[in-house]
């Protein structure tokens, strides 16, 4: 009798020790990352995202779980261990032995353009028999950007062409909407029609033509998502900044220099996105961060308190353009009297559906309106 009372007081002495060596070392020495795979995806894409635990101890941890929450628009499904509210919710439980190293890769799509951030990861283990649970929560730092879409990058070429053709001849800022610059290496985003085969038989190499515009130095680029309708119009707004990107890339592959407007808020720094004019591939990668750190659940700045000076100090030589899926008074008298003073531009003017809008009087040549169904 007292030899099982002795071995059944040894036992629980161990089990008090064990859990006690596990409070205080299972946090030691234990490594836990997790970051995403890449910096930047566009709207649409894959993405993945990266847990790694290592434990250097010889301490093994029988259970660990690994928490953390992201936006909901990284669209993860619906796997084991999470739960999608107002946030996605993260929980995975891992058994890692001493001196042992595990990696989870997940996989997501990018629901929505945006700005992605985890911040902080709890974290709970346990002893060796569940006797108690520790808990400890770690700081990260990891960002994704979701860039827009750019969408029907060829039909708003088309649509400069056709509407800002005649208006700018008549400015004498160019004769043909694109003249011939040089030849250079062929990307994916270029149209197989502009491939020039003898300098690619000759290089070995596809080159294609690259053009430019003849005697315009700049554009200007204004989205306005200011937003005043009881219902709101997400999907066009959203639409707003693709298109905005579109009309980036194309002016920016054209070796023009492009500014970009608007009076969406920065999550980052809360102001409104203004981006001096520059060319070139980094002022592309500028504008996608830009447009994807727009946070739509601010309200938009006043477009006519906050840009009206900046537009009506006419730039020479440059064509300026808007992008808007709405037309509040304000909105428009702007317009009118930047087209009274004798510059032209064109109202890029994202509707979804099918059906046209009836549009503001006066303004009816400057405007090109873009269907789009959600």
């Amino acid at each position: 009798m007292m030899k099982l009372l002795g071995i059944g007081l040894l036992g629980f002495v161990l089990l008090i020790l064990q859990k006690r060596i596990y409070e205080r070392l299972w946090l030691k020495a234990l490594n836990v990352q997790i970051s995403f795979g890449q910096s930047h995806i566009f709207q649409g894409e894959k993405g993945e995202l990266k847990e790694i635990i290592e434990n250097k101890k010889r301490l093994p941890l029988s259970m660990l779980k690994v928490k953390f929450r992201t936006d909901r628009h990284l669209l993860f499904g619906n796997e084991k261990g999470s739960r999608t509210t107002d946030q996605y919710y993260r929980n995975d439980i891992f058994r890692i032995g001493g001196g042992e190293r595990v990696t989870r890769t997940l996989q997501f799509e990018a629901g929505r353009r945006g700005y992605y951030t985890i911040e902080e990861i709890n974290l709970v283990a346990s002893d060796l028999f569940f006797l108690s649970q520790m808990v400890a929560d770690k700081s990260v730092k990891t960002t994704l950007y979701v860039y827009p879409k750019p969408w029907n990058c060829v039909r708003l070429q088309q649509s400069l062409i056709q509407l800002s053709g005649e208006m700018l001849s008549r400015k004498h800022l160019m004769e043909d909407p694109f003249e011939y610059r040089g030849i250079r290496e062929y990307q994916p985003y270029d149209d197989m029609r502009s491939i020039n085969w003898k300098a690619t038989a000759r290089t070995g190499d596809l080159k294609v033509n690259q053009k430019n515009y003849t005697s315009l130095k700049s554009v200007r680029i204004f989205f306005n998502i200011q937003d005043d309708n009881v219902l709101r119009k997400e999907e066009a707004v959203e639409m707003s900044l693709r298109i905005t990107a579109s009309l980036c890339l194309i002016f920016l592959r054209q070796g023009m220099q492009v500014s970009c407007y608007g009076n969406g808020c920065d999550i980052l720094t809360h102001q409104p996105v203004s981006l001096g004019a520059r060319g070139g591939e980094g002022q592309m990668d500028a504008v996608y961060r830009a447009l994807a750190r727009v946070d739509t659940d601010r309200p938009a700045v006043d477009f006519t308190e906050h840009f009206e000076e900046l537009l009506l100090c006419r730039a020479q030589g440059s064509l300026t353009l808007f992008v808007s899926p709405n037309q509040y008074n304000d909105f428009v008298t702007l317009l009118l009297k930047y087209r009274d003073m004798g510059n032209p531009f064109v109202w890029f003017y994202p509707v979804e559906g099918s059906r046209k809008p009836e549009l503001p009087s006066g303004l009816e040549r400057e405007i090109e309106v873009l269907l789009f169904d959600s």
